[in-house]
């Protein structure tokens, strides 16, 4: 069954968008985050968003069959991935994350790019760039150290530690964890659409404006450096090897 984003537009104004990727658990490539970012276009009967999973995961992350070194062109694997989730987490339209299962990687990131995550009592977080050799994303850095503080979050980027629902919920990561998570993700988007759309999306941006600090032009030329390194090394490859063979990773350092 070929990757798919089900976009279903409900009574109220609630758009709902579900990853449905079964046979890699949700997982993300190109294609999907193509159809993903079409989502995200304005419409005007559209006054809020539902990010879920299908078949009881969130997302698994990227497709790691998708990755590899830098393009000739400069980009990076994960560009798309970058310039998607920076769309959603700046759209005008407030965002809901439904986490019921795994939330992994960049379905982690995915559901932080979100102004909310409503969890269920099986959702789980992981962020394993620090096993597959690669420097993640700054926007994603940042993403997390907002929702969880700055030593939090190099435990969960540096450690690659697992939170479950509970602890989750106590790091801030999540805002609310309920038996009927659905029951609740929809009823914070109903309240969320009833909401005068002005002044709900002024406020959003308002928030977004207050929490970045714009990097130099020399930082970001010297975070992509590190990142293009990463990508391009031995050990990002022997990261996504292992990974898919199911085995611990033998890292050189190279």
């Amino acid at each position: 069954m070929e990757p798919s984003l089900e976009v279903e537009d409900r009574e109220g104004g609630v758009r709902v968008l579900t990853l449905s990727n079964p046979a890699r658990r949700n997982a993300l490539n190109d294609a999907l985050l193509a159809r993903l970012d079409a989502a995200l276009e304005p419409a005007p009967h559209v006054r809020v968003l539902l990010v879920r999973g299908a078949g009881g995961t969130f997302c698994a992350g990227y497709d790691l069959t998708h990755l590899g070194p830098p393009g000739a062109d400069g980009r990076l694997p994960d560009d798309t991935l970058v310039e998607c989730l920076l769309k959603l987490e700046r759209q005008p339209l407030p965002s809901v994350a439904l986490v019921q299962g795994a939330a992994v990687g960049a379905g982690f990131d995915l559901a932080a790019s979100c102004d909310f995550r409503v969890g269920a009592p099986d959702a789980l977080f992981l962020m394993p760039p620090a096993k597959l050799g690669i420097v993640y994303s700054p926007e994603g850095l940042a993403r997390a150290t907002r929702l969880v503080g700055l030593s939090r979050a190099k435990q969960l980027f540096l450690t690659a530690r697992k939170l479950d629902a509970r602890e989750a919920l106590a790091w801030g990561l999540l805002d609310m964890c309920e038996d009927d998570a659905e029951a609740r993700a929809f009823a914070l988007c109903a309240t969320l659409a009833g909401h005068a759309p002005g002044a709900v999306s002024g406020m959003k941006e308002s928030f977004g404006l207050l929490s970045r600090a714009p990097l130099g032009d020399e930082a970001q030329a010297r975070l992509r450096t590190l990142r293009a390194k990463a990508f391009g090394s031995e050990d990002a490859k022997e990261g996504r090897d292992a990974f898919l063979e199911k085995r611990p990773p033998r890292f050189t350092g190279r």
